[in-house]
């Protein structure tokens, strides 16, 4: 290349690894490598580890990549927030164990169904799991029954993914999205299906997670 052209290097980079270096990587597609060797701008594409453990790009204008995020990973339990309940902080802590323990649960459950779980994309609720099959995107809220109230989790988790559900359409009105309450376990009262029915909300629960 003649001095007053940028050189691009053809060499293979692990763009995670460099990034947790805190090194800036850019990955764009053939459009975009295209654009450069022009010297204009391109926008680099969102990283999104599948399941087989590789780095698959996703194009950030995407409807998915507005709400989905990166893979959904199960966090650590026993340690609490400062702004955390400490009224029973041993039924709290159980409570803890029993959502990320439905949280893996759910993951292995759409893995087997090849489906990859997500956190929220930045500036989306923070929903607990989501996923997408086809045209639509799922949106989860997931409760514990352990240690609770069951009628109390349940209003609560009901409350919490219309909310999510109702801003995601509110700022993503081109997408369908779909509301999901994953409890525990089978709840005591048979009411809640129907009422979740009612509002346009799928409730289902682990292990066997019928319905999604």
């Amino acid at each position: 290349m003649t001095d007053d052209r940028r050189a691009y290097s053809s060499t293979l980079v692990d763009a995670e690894a460099e990034r947790r270096r805190g090194r800036h990587v850019c990955v764009v597609d053939a459009d975009g490598f295209s654009a450069l060797l022009r010297g204009g701008p391109a926008p680099c594409l969102e990283l999104r580890r599948a399941r087989t453990g590789r780095v698959r790009p996703v194009a950030a204008a995407t409807p998915e990549a507005r709400v989905l995020g990166g893979p959904l990973r199960l966090r650590r339990t026993g340690r609490r927030a400062p702004g955390d309940l400490t009224l029973d902080l041993s039924r709290l802590d159980e409570g803890t164990a029993a959502h990320e323990a439905t949280v893996g649960a759910l993951i292995e459950y759409l893995s087997c169904q090849g489906v990859e779980a997500c956190t929220n994309a930045a500036g989306a609720p923070e929903f607990d799991a989501g996923w997408s099959l086809g045209e639509d995107i799922f949106v989860a809220e997931v409760k514990s029954l352990t240690g609770a109230r069951e009628d109390q989790q349940i209003r609560l988790g009901i409350g919490q993914i219309l909310d999510y559900a109702h801003q995601l359409r509110s700022t993503c009105p081109s997408v369908a999205i779909r509301p999901v309450l994953v409890l525990e376990k089978r709840p005591s009262a048979v009411r809640w299906t129907a009422l979740a029915d009612s509002v346009g909300l799928r409730l289902t629960w682990a292990p066997e997670f019928a319905g999604i």
